[in-house]
């Protein structure tokens, strides 16, 4: 996560004493617009180059010098990836790769972290873990292999960006190294799964990692191999041809269509207000004197289309990737720009059964490349909600069509209620709200723990997750959903109003903080995985380091760097 050659050398206390960010962070761009990376293309083969511009920063007060990076520049670098999964099935293999002369990538910028806020760093830190969760995620399930060709030092962050790609080469040119110097230069930790990543991924033993997260220079040449650091050092003579090779060699173990149409990612279309905010499936409520986020999906407004042909032909207007780009920008927008709203609310209103043929189309139809991709993205946007630092709350009404996919909502949320009956005093002819269990429940759409949902929520429980299961197909009134524990409250219309408005005025009395941790524990039952740890153990310990004086006091090592002024630590270990 550190920037760290070439940063303008600072004077005493010179970070800024007012945070530094921007008025609000918008997460939609698009190629034309970038002004960090180059995306080019070579059939099977697409090269994603890193050319950070030093004046663009997404806020003033820091330039970008070596490659470093901010959050601007990683925005960019999650649409590349969406967009090579999505508009180029013929890749088959991402070249990432720096443009800069003997520096691949400085890392996350020292200046922008020490003037930011603390809830900026967590955000920051949080976003950049999922894009580089997403590059896995191409190198493992989509056919699309990430390799990082390292051009000259890796640090940092930047050397966490290579960590995610499924192949690293570095240059072996006597000075280019990969390190992990956030310890001894900033008294702070890899914060995107460096260490994870290079002890659980790359299999570097214990003894050998430790060595390597204290020395600031980093290895390179042969030890780094040796090591497990890199995969191979490449002479600067060879290095071209060698990646040429590996490249290739990649692509051929892929299963992506060789001749397939990709479809074009087009302008999300997007409403903001500063208490509204309006896509075409999805519709948020900004309420600022309750703290509270009312969020409204809508299921499909026809019936889906008869195979994958019809998935190609309706593009970005297919209902599950139509909803799930805007669900994806909404929690972003949320987490970033609406840190007091701490509360969201989700309801559903549509057609149960359209939702089940939706959902039938996309399972029947997994071998297709574009559906595989749609059920993925769908699946990492969940996962997006899962690790989101709010309080969940799902309100299942009569008209509500919280089913298969939709359903993962309402198993997503820390509290569920579903009304028994119907609203006298509104509709007494309506039909009373249901859920239902489909085939998207029982496994295509896994959480970080590698386990879907349903079987996080019954973990250690098989009867009831078995129960839950041979529910599937069924329209479940709230007596039988509560019976099978697939929802937390079911008060009539009586009590409705009263029930939900003192859970929602609860959570906006308890400390965020404590909520935070609550929520967290509790979403992760079971295994622990690399993305668990990478979340839960070094987000969180991360942050906690970052809001310490040792690490963000005035005299701390984040402000000390670049000043020639050794930090001060506290010594006490806690």
């Amino acid at each position: 996560m550190s920037s760290l050659a070439g940063e303008p050398t600072a004077q005493p206390n010179a970070a800024a004493e007012e945070p530094v960010r921007p008025e609000r962070v918008d997460f939609r761009t698009a190629p034309p617009h970038y002004r960090h990376w180059r995306l080019s293309l070579d059939g099977p083969v697409a090269t994603l180059t890193m050319d950070v511009d030093e004046q663009g920063g997404l806020a003033p007060g820091y330039e970008l010098k070596l490659n470093s990076y901010d959050l601007g520049v990683d925005i960019e670098l999650y649409d590349a990836v969406q967009r090579l999964r999505f508009e180029h099935p013929e890749v088959r293999t991402v070249v990432v790769t720096g443009g800069k002369d003997k520096v691949f990538c400085a890392g996350a910028n020292i200046r922008m972290l020490a003037s930011s806020s603390h809830s900026w760093k967590v955000n920051f830190c949080k976003f950049t873990n999922e894009t580089r969760n997403g590059i896995e995620d191409a190198s493992a399930n989509s056919g699309q292999t990430y390799l990082a060709a390292l051009n000259g030092t890796a640090s940092g962050g930047g050397y966490e960006i290579a960590l995610a790609c499924d192949h690293i080469m570095l240059v072996d040119d006597r000075s280019s190294t990969v390190s992990l110097p956030e310890l001894p230069l900033l008294g702070v930790l890899p914060g995107t799964g460096g260490l994870t990543r290079v002890v659980d991924k790359r299999h570097v033993r214990r003894d050998l990692a430790d060595y390597f997260s204290t020395k600031t220079e980093g290895i390179g040449g042969r030890k780094a191999v040796q090591w497990r650091l890199v995969d191979e050092a490449v002479p600067r003579t060879a290095w071209d041809r060698t990646v040429a090779e590996r490249a290739a060699a990649l692509a051929e173990r892929s299963d992506r269509p060789a001749n397939a149409g990709g479809i074009e990612l087009t302008a999300l279309a997007k409403t903001r207000t500063d208490d509204h905010i309006g896509y075409r499936y999805v519709s948020a409520a900004l309420d600022r004197d309750r703290g509270v986020v009312e969020v409204t999906v809508l299921g499909p407004d026809g019936d889906p289309p008869a195979d994958a042909a019809g998935v190609h032909a309706q593009g970005t207007d297919f209902w599950p990737l139509a909803l799930t780009r805007e669900l994806d920008d909404l929690i972003l927008d949320l987490r970033t720009n609406e840190i007091e709203l701490g509360t969201w609310v989700f309801r559903t209103k549509g057609d149960a059964a359209r939702v089940l043929a939706y959902d039938a189309l996309l399972l029947e139809r997994s071998g297709d490349w574009l559906v595989r991709e749609i059920v993925l993205y769908l699946k990492r946007t969940l996962k997006r909600l899962d690790v989101t630092s709010r309080s969940l709350i799902a309100l299942i009404e009569p008209g509500s069509c919280f089913a298969g996919s939709l359903l993962e909502l309402a198993l997503a949320a820390d509290r569920s209620f579903q009304l028994a009956g119907v609203f006298e005093d509104v509709d007494p002819d309506a039909e009373p709200a249901t859920i239902t269990v489909g085939r998207m429940n029982l496994g295509p759409l896994p959480m970080g723990n590698g386990l879907s949902r349903l079987a996080t929520r019954f973990h250690g429980d098989a009867d009831a997750l078995a129960a839950a299961e041979a529910a599937e197909g069924k329209a479940l009134p709230a007596e039988d959903a509560e019976r099978l524990g697939l929802v937390t409250f079911i008060p009539d219309d009586i009590d409705w109003d009263e029930e939900v408005r003192i859970a929602v005025e609860e959570r906006a009395g308890f400390s965020p903080d404590a909520l935070t941790g609550l929520e967290a524990n509790y979403r992760f039952a079971g295994p622990e995985t690399m993305e668990t740890k990478i979340f839960g153990r070094l987000s969180a310990w991360q942050n906690w380091i970052f809001y310490r004086p040792n690490a963000s006091g005035p005299d701390g090592a984040l402000r000390r760097f670049g000043t020639g002024r050794r930090a001060h630590f506290d010594q006490k270990r806690v």
